[in-house]
């Protein structure tokens, strides 16, 4: 089999490696493989570094511009928003040129910022006291209306005996009181049962079934009003047990 060399290719492919490493130090400049090595690794950091580049250049920028208008009384950051509050569009390099080689200029746009933060300031102030104005308006309004023109009527209640509401499709609301062993209730219409007691009521309201409507609470509420003993841990099945 003939010997195949590598001819021009493999030569100019050396030749472009060595032309990318000229300048680099020791054998970096001059043995294809040492120098192969490092441009690899210089391509490397020239793509990072582009990038770095351009956050340096911003880094600078904005410090130039700080300083310039630290020297008008006025910061970086607030400049930047009287300048856009001012509708005037310019990129930090200008700004920054501007200041290191026209004073006048740059003076200028420092004043054109500043007017406009203090327009918005007093449009702001502006709003702030009628706001305040019509909330003092809205308060003393409120003060001056009569207690008495937002009265609520409450619905009229009628008091009953268990005779009287004994077989009737009413709910017990409220006990009022117990008196010469007469027990007096507010009938409502209503399925909430507050407050019972008397074991002259609780027999009444088994004989009507109501037990079993009212809640957990209330019936722990009418065992401890008859002396019972253990409720607070029984379930209503068996709340409803032992006030039978």
């Amino acid at each position: 089999m003939p010997r195949v060399k590598g001819g021009n290719v493999a030569r100019n492919r050396r030749k472009k490696v060595l032309k990318l490493a000229k300048g680099y130090y020791g054998s970096k400049h001059t043995l294809y493989r040492t120098a192969h090595e490092q441009v690899m690794k210089s391509l490397q950091y020239a793509y990072r570094d582009r990038k770095q580049t351009k956050r340096n250049f911003r880094r600078l920028w904005i410090a130039r511009i700080n300083a310039a208008a630290r020297m008008h009384d006025i910061s970086y950051s607030r400049l930047t928003h009287g300048l856009k509050l001012a509708n005037i569009d310019i990129n930090r390099k200008m700004l920054s040129e501007m200041a290191i080689h026209d004073e006048k200029g740059f003076e200028t746009l420092v004043n054109a910022a500043k007017a406009a933060l203090g327009n918005k300031s007093a449009a702001t102030t502006a709003v702030n006291t009628s706001a305040s104005v019509a909330k003092e308006t809205a308060v003393d309004n409120a003060a001056n209306i009569d207690a008495s023109a937002v009265k609520v009527e409450e619905p009229a209640k009628e008091d009953k005996t268990v005779a009287d509401v004994k077989g009737k499709d009413v709910e017990v609301l409220v006990i009022d009181e117990v008196a010469e062993g007469q027990i007096v209730i507010e009938v409502a219409e209503t399925e909430k049962v507050e407050q019972v007691a008397s074991e002259e009521l609780v027999d009444t309201l088994i004989a009507e079934n109501k037990l079993e409507t009212m809640t957990l609470a209330q019936l722990k509420e009418m065992a401890k009003e008859q002396g019972k003993t253990g409720y607070s841990s029984m379930k209503k099945a068996e709340l409803i047990e032992l006030l039978k």
